[in-house]
């Protein structure tokens, strides 16, 4: 059949397919045709959900109140455990009305850009970036506008960056603290002053707040409606169970803000995906409700493996990785190995470079270019002790180390 682009919406053939499942995926092809990959591309804990969350799922399917159609915001009671959890964690005293459950983040940030955004508005994005943001801007009809911050600056942007990049037509702030990819946290300082500008130039804030439980090194991840109260009528939260809780396959997130915007997004949701799977918020109720010692064992790991792997891949020449303070990514600087050769191949360009290591070390890494500019590799430590290690030895071997 001969291709016919217009049997295709433009804005859905726009899309760009996720860099980071398409590296995982090419790995997970090349294991299993035998060869010994190691990847670091997903982004999701190796660890199991914890026991006493499973234990709430199964008598969750058991029950048939579980069985039928529930409120498309969600569960009142999950609903009421996560406006709880948003003052504990993140300072904003919210009423359950004033949150949707949504199928995973990815749905929460979906819908958060979409009910504020429309046709032309701008939306600032502090790169580098998750891979996804700028797809769904521009699926609800907004115009991504990055602004970059390297590794010199521990990829926080600064307000003066911000000033510069906005317009009359900038509406929309995106706030991630901690990052993905690079796992930089911004101080309760710099928090402060972003908010504050923000609330002074009367721009909205969409903050995701995924990886906030997950910090090292004594830091906290403040959140900016607790940094800047007087945002909060003009900020959505995004969280979800996802990272905390070794729960990426339950497909439980939330969306947090004010009641138009939440209101809003329900009337979408209602016709998007109405309610989220019962057994899963059942899931999800158990985790944010029950105890929390898992949470405790599981970032003890993330932050050992975190040293680790800065120290090793600091090891490397050319390779300037900064130590990261939260989430469970590490995010090289790797200029200095553009440009030379590596077993008979010269890459000029990130994207080259991982394909490289795939094909030489047999690593998987996912380029910069997914989430901005070149010159950059994000490697998640959310993999076993042995296998990181091992991983990065390959890439020592390849690239040489220093003592």
């Amino acid at each position: 059949m001969t291709a016919d682009s217009s049997r295709i919406s433009a804005r859905i053939a726009a899309i760009s397919e996720s860099a980071t499942l398409k590296v995982d995926a090419k790995a997970k092809a090349l294991k299993a045709a035998g060869r010994p990959v190691i990847s670091y591309a997903a982004g999701e804990p190796d660890f199991a959900t914890p026991d006493h969350i499973v234990e709430a799922a199964v008598a969750a399917a058991r029950d048939p109140r579980n069985h039928r159609y529930t409120p498309a915001a969600g569960l009142p009671e999950l609903r009421e455990a996560v406006a709880e959890k948003t003052l504990r964690d993140s300072g904003l005293e919210v009423s359950a009305s004033r949150v949707i459950i949504t199928n995973g983040g990815k749905q929460a940030v979906f819908q958060a850009f979409a009910t504020i955004v429309d046709d032309g508005d701008e939306v600032l994005l502090p790169a580098p970036y998750w891979t996804t943001y700028p797809e769904v801007v521009r699926l609800a009809g907004g115009v991504p506008v990055e602004v970059f911050a390297g590794s010199d600056q521990n990829y926080l942007v600064t307000v003066e960056q911000l000033e510069a990049a906005r317009t009359p037509r900038t509406k929309v702030l995106l706030f991630v603290s901690p990052s993905n990819p690079t796992g930089s946290v911004f101080s309760p300082e710099q928090t402060r002053a972003i908010g504050e500008w923000a609330l002074e130039h009367g721009i909205w804030v969409i903050t995701d707040e995924i990886y906030q439980a997950l910090t090292y090194d004594g830091e906290r991840a403040v959140s900016i409606v607790e940094a800047v109260p007087g945002l909060a009528d003009t900020t959505i939260l995004v969280n979800g169970v996802a990272k905390t809780y070794a729960m990426t396959g339950w497909r439980v997130g939330w969306m947090v803000g004010p009641a138009d915007a939440i209101a809003a997004a329900s009337n979408l949701q209602s016709h998007l995906s109405s309610n989220v799977a019962n057994v899963s918020q059942r899931a999800a109720l158990a985790a944010l409700t029950g105890p929390q010692d898992a949470v405790a064992t599981m970032r003890e790991a993330f932050d050992r493996r975190r040293r680790l792997a800065v120290a090793e891949l600091n090891r490397i020449p050319g390779m300037v990785t900064p130590t990261p303070t939260g989430a469970f990514y590490v995010y090289p600087d790797v200029a200095g190995l553009l440009g030379r050769e590596w077993g008979g191949v010269t890459p000029t360009t990130s994207l080259e470079l991982a394909d490289l290591v795939l094909e030489q070390a047999e690593v998987a890494a996912v380029p910069g270019e997914a989430f901005g500019p070149s010159g950059y590799l994000r490697f998640s430590y959310a993999l076993g002790d042995d296998d990181l290690l091992e991983g990065i030895r390959r890439l020592q071997r390849l690239f040489g180390a220093r003592d």
